[in-house]
């Protein structure tokens, strides 16, 4: 049997963060069922609904009996509200095996740096360089995970 990370071969910024937890941008369908066989059970889908995709994302998850979590990220949604949302979902799922995913990865990078300083013990150096590996790109996502981490601590 593959690993999460194995199952996530090809798709951009593939990144295992954690023993349970692998990121990513949009994996395919075919990801999906490889994800679900490799033992996969929640996955966290931080884009917008309206966003294309390829294919109907809800209803695979649906039909491959994961749980699916949908929080969507975007300018709009830079609140600490949404990061709120995400490190409960997180929190939730600890210690199951979970996928975060955006499109491209630069998102989730932002996002979860809550979730690696104050749930993972990371320093904010540390988290950096995590969401970096996981595809953070965008300096406004760091700053908002990072001010939301240390407001929140």
């Amino acid at each position: 049997m593959s690993t999460p990370i194995d199952a996530l071969r090809g798709v951009p910024n593939a990144n295992q963060a954690s023993p349970t937890v692998v990121t990513g941008g949009q994996p395919s369908a075919a990801h999906f069922r490889a994800l679900k066989d490799a033992g996969v059970e929640v996955v966290l889908d931080i884009r917008d609904p309206m966003e294309p995709r390829g294919f109907d994302e809800p209803a695979l998850m649906d039909e491959l009996g994961f749980e699916y979590k949908v929080i969507t990220v975007s300018d709009a949604h830079l609140t600490d509200e949404t990061l709120a949302s995400i490190t409960d979902v997180m929190r939730q799922s600890e210690g199951r095996p979970t996928l975060v995913h955006c499109a491209s990865g630069n998102r989730v990078g932002g996002a979860l740096i809550p979730w690696l300083i104050l749930n993972q013990g990371m320093t904010e150096d540390e988290a950096t360089m995590a969401a970096m590996r996981m595809g953070l790109r965008g300096a406004h996502l760091l700053e908002w995970g990072l001010e939301y981490a240390r407001r929140n601590r």
